[in-house]
């Protein structure tokens, strides 16, 4: 099979399955930082995570949240979202942050589980996350782009020609062409807000349970965190299946 071809047929199979690229992360991840907690527990170490490096992972993840919500929420029905199996774009956005970069969604992935990753303190797992992601994606965004291609045609190629691929450009900023719709963004996002502050709170307790053998949350905030994303994602998936509440798309 050709390359070009193989790299389509690559793309458009992670993009079906790309909802499993999390558990290539996390289950690595947590056992990754279990290692190396047991390790600074057998030395005698007490390292309980610092709380500003915590901090600091956690804007890192926000950071990708908020990428990902300016994308949604300014974005064109059937253009932004979570569809699992086939590839849809009934419209090219071009303002926004798609604007300063073709692949907004995808940028803000990786911020988000960079601030997972970078929890595990371990250099190369962090490293290993950056290649493995970059792999995984660059073949989805090949597949993608094909397909808008053959859909848009020189209007793709010219948005193309002048918008990066994924490390964005600030300095093309163009103000969006629709209103932004904060209902879309809570119906899309609220997967991605829960995770975070689960996680956080996962890998917490357990760094604490290693280092003290017992688990008091003594950074509670992750406890409280946790707790109100948790709620406020069963409100919204309540509101999204039985009410008309989050339904209003971007520009309505």
């Amino acid at each position: 099979m050709e390359l070009i071809k193989e790299l389509d047929k690559q793309g458009n199979f992670l993009f079906r399955h790309r909802g499993t690229l999390p558990l290539l992360i996390i289950l690595p991840g947590l056992i990754v930082f279990i290692l190396v907690n047991l390790e600074k527990a057998h030395a005698h170490i007490n390292d309980f995570p610092e709380q500003g490096y915590q901090y600091l992972c956690l804007c890192t993840a926000l950071l990708g949240l908020l990428i990902r919500a300016l994308a949604v929420g300014y974005a064109q029905k059937n253009t932004s979202g979570r569809n699992t199996q086939n590839q849809v774009a009934d419209h090219l956005n071009t303002s926004g942050m798609y604007s300063i970069v073709r692949h907004p969604l995808y940028v803000g992935n990786f911020f988000m589980w960079l601030g997972i990753a970078l929890l595990t303190q371990h250099t190369w797992f962090i490293v290993a996350f950056v290649l493995i992601y970059w792999f995984y994606y660059e073949r989805i965004m090949y597949a993608e782009e094909q397909y808008i291609k053959s859909k848009f045609g020189e209007a793709f190629s010219d948005w193309a020609a002048r918008t990066p691929a994924v490390v964005p450009n600030i300095f093309q900023w163009h103000n969006p062409d629709l209103n932004f719709s904060f209902r879309k963004v809570l119906r899309q996002e609220k997967n991605g807000l829960a995770a975070i502050f689960i996680l956080f709170f996962l890998f917490d307790t357990i760094a604490e349970y290693i280092a003290f053998e017992d688990v008091q949350f003594r950074h509670g905030e992750w406890l409280i965190l946790c707790t109100a994303s948790s709620v406020l994602y069963i409100i919204l998936k309540f509101l999204k299946n039985y009410t008309d509440l989050l339904n209003a798309e971007g520009g309505r």
